[in-house]
């Protein structure tokens, strides 16, 4: 995986609170252990009118020509709760995200995105009320996300976010839970030729 640097982008705005795993991701397309083909069925009981996906529903935003290709995510608090499901990262990857903003975060969410270069970034609600009204005046406004700055930069202003430094490692050096342990190698390698046969 590559890793993430500056981003910049439009913002699809999902002003709800509480966006669980099955509305993000619903079980019945859990079909396959691949990251690919997710994208299709993201938010599917709120995208479309039937359930074979054939007609959109007008007035979901990411339905909306004007935040067609986003890559930001904007929402409000505890997104990504419910079910710990690692499809749910893997299908707002596959439709082209590569960064959730949001007031808050369920926890194994958070962690299955930095296992998946998702970048979730956590703001203050008078922070997110500033991105949504922007986004609402100018749905074609670039959000620049800097990850070696720990910033979001926008016309709505500059806001600061935190990342715990070993998540924000793994996302600039694209590495998941995997490829953050083959970093240390060399010192496994090491350690296990130091151990005794005998042990």
């Amino acid at each position: 995986m590559s890793g993430i640097t500056n981003l910049r982008g439009t913002a699809a705005p999902l002003d709800q609170a509480n966006v669980d795993t099955d509305q993000i991701i619903p079980k019945q397309f859990l079909t396959s252990v691949s990251r690919k083909g997710f994208g299709k069925h993201l938010f599917h009981d709120w995208r479309y009118l039937d359930l074979h996906e054939q007609e959109l529903n007008p007035d979901f935003a990411l339905n909306k020509t004007e935040h067609q290709g986003a890559s930001v995510l904007l929402a409000r608090q505890n997104f990504g709760c419910g079910s710990s499901r690692e499809h749910a990262p893997w299908a707002l990857t596959d439709y082209g995200f590569k960064v959730v903003i949001a007031t808050s975060f369920a926890d194994i969410f958070y962690g299955n995105c930095m296992n998946n270069q998702l970048l979730p970034i956590q703001l203050n609600s008078d922070q997110m009320d500033k991105l949504f009204n922007a986004v609402a005046d100018e749905p074609a406004l670039e959000i620049e996300v800097d990850l070696p700055a720990q910033q979001v930069r926008c016309k709505a202003g500059q806001f600061d976010f935190d990342i715990a430094e070993h998540h924000k490692h793994k996302l600039l050096k694209g590495l998941d839970a995997i490829g953050e342990t083959l970093e240390l190698a060399e010192k496994i390698d090491s350690y296990e030729r130091s151990i005794p046969a005998w042990r």
